[in-house]
Parts: structure tokens; C-alpha cells; sequence
């Protein structure tokens, strides 16, 4: 059978020789799995910059589903996000700064999350009298298009998976 050669970027792996390697390394699919995979890494000033100067994606404002996908040359950030994301670099930046002006930032301990925790939830039990709505599912920002998908990243169908009658585990 002879060695064979894995790619994690692509998931793929084939017979290993000179001419299969880099035929796969400078095919198109390799290249866009790995700028997909390099992307995931950036930081928010960089995807800022980069959103800020492409143009709204009509078909992805109108349907919220473009047939390009993360290939678009168009942005598929909306008004909200591009301000969530203005914000998170902006406090990115103070931080950096407070690091260079030598200020002692306290790393958060345990009991710190857990006393906010509880805050949280006391208020949250004390509304608990208004009738609470579901919170609709929203995939992460930067993830591929649903299309694009593996099943197991999918949302579940709104009434959950449905179980065969006679299912027996083991």
C-alpha cells in the first residue's frame, strides 16, 4: 500500500510521492482550507480593517446566505457586528496600553467569576416572575455559511433529533 500522506487542513489523505504532494499543496481546495484555518487566528484589528473596506454583500443582507461564503469578496458583517467588533478592539487597545504603562492588571481568580456568577443568577431568579422567551440559536461569528456545515456543527430541528422507536444503545 505504501506511505500515505494526511493534510490536516484539508481532513484528506492520499498516497505519499513528490507529485500527489504538491499537486494537493497548490491545489485551490487546500489553499482556501488553509486560509480558513490561518483566519480563525487573526486578530480583531486586522478583521476590522479588512470588513471596513468591502462593500455590504447585497444577497447576504437580503436572505442572510450568500452561495460564495467565506470566498465572498463582499463583507457579511452587519452594522451590529462591525460595532461589537470596533468595541472589542478598542478594549484590546486599552489593555495593550495599561500593559505598557506598567499598570498591575489582576488576573480574574475563581472566586471572582463565581461571585459574579451568583449576582447573576439572584438577578435572574428575582425576574424569573416575567415569562421568559427561548433564546433563538445563533452560530458564532466567522463560521462558514450553514450550507457549508458538517452535520454535527448544525443547529438541532426545533422539536430536538428524533429518536428511532426501538433504539437500543450499547
Amino acid at each position: 500500500m505504501g506511505k500515505r500522506y494526511f493534510c490536516d487542513y484539508c481532513d484528506r489523505s492520499f498516497q505519499d510521492n513528490l507529485h500527489n504532494r504538491k499537486k494537493h499543496l497548490n491545489g485551490v481546495q487546500h489553499l482556501r482550507a488553509k486560509r480558513a484555518w490561518y483566519d480563525l487566528f487573526r486578530d480583531a484589528a486586522a478583521i476590522l480593517q479588512e470588513e471596513q473596506t468591502k462593500k455590504p454583500c447585497r444577497k447576504f443582507l437580503q436572505t442572510g446566505q450568500c452561495d460564495f461564503g467565506s470566498n465572498c469578496r463582499f463583507s457579511h458583517m452587519t452594522e451590529q457586528d462591525l460595532e461589537k467588533l470596533s468595541a472589542q478592539v478598542q478594549g484590546e487597545q486599552r489593555l495593550k496600553e495599561l500593559q505598557q504603562e506598567g499598570a498591575d492588571i489582576p488576573p480574574g481568580t475563581i472566586e471572582d467569576w463565581l461571585e459574579k456568577r451568583a449576582k447573576r443568577l439572584s438577578v435572574t431568579q428575582s425576574n424569573s416572575a416575567l415569562p421568559e422567551k427561548p433564546v433563538p440559536f445563533q452560530y458564532p461569528p466567522g463560521w462558514p455559511p450553514i450550507q457549508d456545515l458538517p452535520p454535527s456543527l448544525q443547529a438541532p430541528p426545533p422539536g430536538g433529533w428524533p429518536v428511532p422507536p426501538n433504539l437500543q444503545w450499547g
